[in-house]
């Protein structure tokens, strides 16, 4: 499990977005600088396919864990997660 701030637990309740979720995200996620030192990690398409190859998560839950990002410090915790409404720019 990855370090987690206070804002990223509490922003995890609020979104409903499961620990298991997460691991998920950070193992299987590609990672984008998102400036000031930060990255966020997304499932593109490339990922989405390992995930659903490895069949860590069950079917809804994966389409869920999808649609989810993570913005991580450099040193390695997470900073705060969300739900995906539009793509990442490149």
């Amino acid at each position: 499990m990855a370090i987690l701030t206070h804002h990223a637990r509490v922003r995890m309740q609020q979104r409903g977005i499961p620990a298991a979720a997460l691991n998920a995200l950070l193992h299987y996620g590609a990672v984008r600088p998102a400036g000031g030192g930060r990255d966020i990690v997304f499932f593109d398409k490339r990922s989405r396919t390992r995930l659903a190859r490895d069949g860590v998560l069950d079917g809804a839950a994966a389409d869920r864990a999808c649609k989810s990002y993570a913005i991580v410090e450099s040193n390695g915790a997470v900073i705060t997660v969300g739900h995906r409404y539009r793509r990442i720019p490149r």
